[in-house]
């Protein structure tokens, strides 16, 4: 299943030529004409996506699946998510304290593709500041061992691996095959 995979800055997002994507994966951070435009230049069977700590409070739009503490099927894979980053400034939308983050995805099933705007902590991390990662997702990606977490907000493209789990951190846009075994 091809992915195209969105995140943080729109100047970098619709220049790929991929031919068909399945699927579109917003991982935040982005205005919401950007997932549209991305959407009408690779024609994706669903969009999925999480919102990022700059963005706003505002729903997606309706052609967008958003997956925050959410899962979805399709294709045959698990597609779940948590947006926003660690709690950096007193006021602002999709913040969590690391012990919140800790609590929302104690009890989060097991997804093939876990979609996320933060990375988890100690992976591909910028800073100890407004880029720590989130403590939840290495604890959960040790749990329940999915096949990918995407994530965006370190500005970066990067690929690690936590156990079995290829960590792939995107800035601007990427293509991914996403095969489970």
């Amino acid at each position: 299943m091809i992915a195209a995979l969105i995140a943080d800055d729109d100047s970098l997002v619709g220049h790929l030529d991929p031919g068909p994507v399945e699927v579109l994966i917003s991982l935040g951070d982005l205005w919401d004409s950007t997932i549209a435009k991305a959407a009408v230049r690779y024609r994706p069977s669903r969009i999925f996506a999480v919102r990022g700590n700059h963005d706003s409070a505002a729903p997606f739009g309706v052609d967008v699946t958003p997956l925050h503490l959410k899962w979805e099927s399709h294709g045959g894979l698990t597609f779940g998510g948590f947006g926003g980053s660690w709690r950096y400034k007193p006021r602002g939308h999709h913040l969590f304290d690391q012990e919140e983050a800790v609590t929302l995805l104690r009890s989060f099933p097991r997804v093939d593709v876990f979609i996320a705007h933060n990375s988890p902590r100690g992976i591909h991390e910028r800073d100890e500041e407004v880029h720590q990662g989130f403590d939840a997702l290495l604890d959960y990606v040790q749990r329940q061992q999915p096949a990918y977490l995407l994530h965006g907000h370190q500005h970066l493209n990067g690929v690690s691996w936590i156990g079995a789990t290829q960590v792939i951190g995107v800035y601007g846009e990427a293509l991914l095959d996403l095969v489970i075994s």
